[in-house]
C-alpha cells in the first residue's frame, strides 16, 4: 500500500494571516506545516534592517507563529518548515528555541539552513545582472544582499537528523514542500526527475496558501466566493507515487476547486513545460485536476527533467530614497482642484527643493489612474492626489511628503486627509551564479 503523508499550508507570503495555519495545526492532522514567507523584496528589505540593527532579519512575525502552532500539538508530531529565517537563520533558530521553551516543548529539536547568503561569492565571480546586461561590478549602487534559491536537499539533511522545526532563509518555495516527500518517500535526488517535478508541482499549488482555496480567485460578481473573512488554507494528501489530493478544513471559507488549483498553476510561471527550480526542471503541461468531492481536488501528471546548472540569486542594492504624500479632494471640480494640486506641487519641487519631474510620480487616484494612461480619465465624486518620487536623499524625499501636505492652508480649496511618508529604497535585480559555488550546511539545536 503507497504511503501517504499530509502537508498543510501555514502562510503564503510575510504579512499572511496566523489563524488559519493555527487551525490547521490543531485540527488538520497534518505531518508537515509549512511557512513560506519570503518575496525577493522581503530578504533584501531583511538584510537591510540586519545591517542597520532597525528590526530583526528574520520573519518578524516567526515568534507568533510558532506560538499559533507549536502549542497546538505540543511540538510532537506536527513539523515545521519555513524561510522565514530570511536574512538571518542563525538567530531565528535562537527565537525559535525560546518559544518552543515558553511553551515547554523539551526535547523539541531545531534546525537552521545556512549557506544562501552569497554577498562575497558574487563579489568574487562578477556575474552579469539580468536587468542590465552589465557586470555586477559596474553597478554604482551599494550591494546589500545578494541570496541563492537553494534546493530542498539541506532540509531533507535537517529532517534525516530528527529536526522538529526547520528554519532556513532564501529556500525556493516548492523545495520546502519537496523535501519532507524526499524525505518520507526515499525519493532520489538525481535520477528521479519524474518524481520530483511531481512534488515540485504539489508545493506550487499549496506556496501561497489561500490563493489556492479562492483569495486571489474571487471576485464578487464573475467568481463569488463564500467565507473570505474566514478563508481556509489549503492541505494536501500526498501518496509516494507524487499523486496528491488538495483540500482543506470543513467549515472554512473559501473554495478549492479545479478553477482555483488551475489559476495558482499557472501563477508566476512563465512556461509551464521549463518551470525551473533548483531541485528539477518540473513540466506543468499535462497537469489534471479532477474534482474529487467538495473542495477536494486531486492533481497528477507534472513531470521533469534535470535541474539547471546555475542557481538564481536575487539581488538587493542601496537604491536612494522614496518621498510620498497624499491629499484628497471631494465635490464639485474634485479632479479640476486635484490635479492643480499635483501641478503646484511639481512646480515647487522643482524650483524650491531640485527635483526633477522625471524622478516624480503623480496619480489622481479614483479617475483611472491605475491604468497609467490607458483609459481616459474620468471624473469622479472624491479623487485622491498622490505624489512620489525616488530621489537621492532623504531631505528631497521629506520634500515630496511635505510639499502635498502644505497644501491644506495654500491651496487648492478642500484638501484634507493628507500623510506623507519616507523610505529608504531597495533596489532589487537578479543573477546567476555556478551551483558548485553554493554549499549550505546545517546546525541542530534541542531545547
Amino acid at each position: 500500500m503507497s504511503k501517504t503523508i499530509r502537508l498543510g499550508a501555514g502562510a503564503g507570503f510575510a504579512g499572511d494571516r496566523i489563524d488559519p495555519a493555527a487551525k490547521l495545526a490543531a485540527h488538520g492532522e497534518l505531518d508537515y506545516l509549512v511557512f513560506e514567507v519570503l518575496g525577493e523584496r522581503t530578504i533584501a528589505a531583511a538584510n537591510s534592517r540586519r545591517i542597520s540593527h532597525k528590526g530583526v532579519g528574520f520573519d518578524p512575525l516567526l515568534q507568533r507563529r510558532l506560538e499559533a502552532t507549536l502549542k497546538s500539538q505540543g511540538g510532537a508530531r506536527t513539523k515545521i518548515i519555513t524561510n522565514g529565517g530570511a536574512a538571518d537563520p542563525t538567530n531565528a533558530g535562537q527565537a525559535a528555541i525560546q518559544t518552543a521553551r515558553t511553551l515547554g516543548c523539551d526535547g523539541l529539536r531545531v534546525a537552521t539552513v545556512l549557506g544562501d547568503d552569497v554577498r562575497d561569492i558574487v563579489r568574487e565571480i562578477d556575474p552579469m545582472v539580468w536587468e542590465t546586461g552589465a557586470a555586477l561590478s559596474e553597478e554604482s549602487e551599494e550591494l546589500v544582499s545578494a541570496n541563492a534559491y537553494i534546493g530542498a536537499a539541506p532540509i531533507v539533511e535537517a529532517l534525516d537528523k530528527g529536526a522538529d522545526v526547520v528554519i532556513g532563509g532564501r529556500i525556493a518555495d516548492p523545495a520546502l514542500y519537496l523535501a519532507p516527500m524526499i524525505h518520507e518517500f526515499g525519493w532520489p535526488r538525481e535520477g528521479a526527475e519524474d518524481l520530483l517535478g511531481k512534488g515540485t508541482m504539489i508545493g506550487h499549488l499549496l506556496e501561497c496558501a489561500g490563493q489556492l482555496t479562492g483569495g486571489y480567485f474571487a471576485d464578487p460578481v464573475t467568481k463569488p466566493v463564500a467565507g473570505l473573512a474566514d478563508l481556509g488554507f489549503p492541505f494536501a494528501d500526498v501518496s509516494s507515487d507524487g499523486v496528491a489530493v488538495f483540500s482543506k478544513l470543513p467549515g472554512t471559507g473559501g473554495v478549492l476547486d479545479c478553477r482555483t488549483a488551475t489559476e495558482q498553476l499557472l501563477y508566476e510561471v512563465g512556461d509551464p513545460s521549463r518551470y525551473m527550480t533548483p531541485d528539477v526542471t518540473a513540466d506543468f503541461t499535462k497537469v489534471r485536476f479532477e474534482q474529487r468531492g467538495a473542495d477536494q481536488v486531486r492533481a497528477t501528471g507534472a513531470t521533469g527533467t534535470a535541474r539547471p546548472d546555475d542557481l538564481k540569486v536575487t539581488l538587493g542594492f542601496t537604491g536612494g530614497w522614496l518621498g510620498e504624500g497624499q491629499i484628497s479632494y471631494a465635490g464639485p471640480r474634485a479632479r479640476e482642484r486635484a490635479k492643480l494640486a499635483a501641478d503646484v506641487v511639481l512646480s515647487r519641487l522643482r524650483d524650491v527643493h531640485g527635483i526633477r519631474a522625471e524622478d516624480l510620480s503623480v496619480e489622481l487616484i479614483g479617475t483611472g489612474a491605475a491604468f497609467r494612461g490607458a483609459s481616459p480619465l474620468v471624473q469622479a465624486p472624491e479623487v485622491r492626489l498622490r505624489v512620489a518620487g525616488r530621489v537621492r536623499d532623504q531631505t528631497s524625499a521629506d520634500a515630496i511628503g511635505w510639499e502635498v501636505e502644505a497644501l491644506y492652508t495654500n491651496g487648492p480649496a478642500g484638501g484634507g486627509g493628507a500623510r506623507r511618508s519616507t523610505s529608504e529604497v531597495l533596489a532589487i535585480r537578479s543573477c546567476t551564479i555556478p551551483r558548485s559555488a553554493v554549499t549550505t550546511r546545517v546546525e541542530v539545536l534541542e531545547v
